[in-house]
């Protein structure tokens, strides 16, 4: 069977109709609950690692910012939840899609700058313009630097969008490689296949660290503006 190389980074469907929201609903489901007073290893480690993820991301925010530690650690928890399951066969990755990580990095971003001008209107304008600087510069740095604050989410959008595709595509060409030297060199499959499995180890360990990358730059903007 003939296969686009991109086709895996098509949005899905089901007889017809989308499938895109039901799998983006999909990684909550496995994430472990318990009932009982006394948690089994599973639940014990998955909570140890939800206090260390959110005490080192909130450990330099005030009071309003940890305020936001609920969304942050939810945040870490649906992304990297999503990029793993991407690297399972025959599925899809909701986080190739730019417009899913714009739709995730705008609105927080635009909470996070929203908030700095409500409480802090005097640094967050200060931020437009750097002390010192000459006056006939004056006018391009404050088109530079409001530039700069107007592509902050395009590039945590971008970023985790290049990085995810980029694995994802060498995933699938050495793949690829792989079934097409099955045939004619069995050595040389072995190689390919060797290397096909450390870049799948790469690969979960890039999925964690976008996910964690994403969510402390998100942490960074936030407590530029509390």
């Amino acid at each position: 069977m003939n296969e686009n190389l991109f086709a895996s980074f098509i949005a899905p469907t089901i007889l017809g109709l989308p499938a895109a929201v039901l799998i983006i609903l999909f990684p909550p489901l496995l994430i472990p609950t318990s009932k009982y007073l006394i948690n089994n290893r599973l639940i014990t480690t998955q909570q140890w690692l939800i206090k260390l993820t959110s005490k080192q991301m909130m450990a330099m925010h005030n009071t309003k910012g940890r305020t936001w530690s609920l969304m942050l650690v939810s945040l870490i928890i649906f992304i990297a939840t999503t990029n793993l399951l991407g690297l399972l066969p025959h599925s899809f990755t909701p986080t190739t899609q730019l417009s899913m990580n714009l739709a995730m990095a705008i609105p927080l971003w635009a909470g996070a700058v929203i908030m700095g001008f409500r409480s802090k209107i005097k640094n967050a304008l200060a931020h437009f313009l750097p002390q010192g600087t000459p006056t006939p510069l004056i006018p391009m740095l404050v088109i530079i630097e409001t530039i700069s604050l107007l592509i902050q989410p395009m590039a945590l959008a971008v970023r985790l969008t290049a990085n995810i595709t980029a694995g994802h595509l060498l995933m699938h060409l050495i793949g690829s490689a792989t079934l097409a030297m099955s045939t004619i060199n069995l050595p040389s499959t072995l190689i390919i296949f060797t290397i096909l499995i450390l870049l799948t180890i790469l690969e979960i360990a890039v999925a964690l660290t976008q996910a964690y990358v994403f969510t402390l730059l998100v942490s960074l903007y936030l407590h530029d503006n509390t």
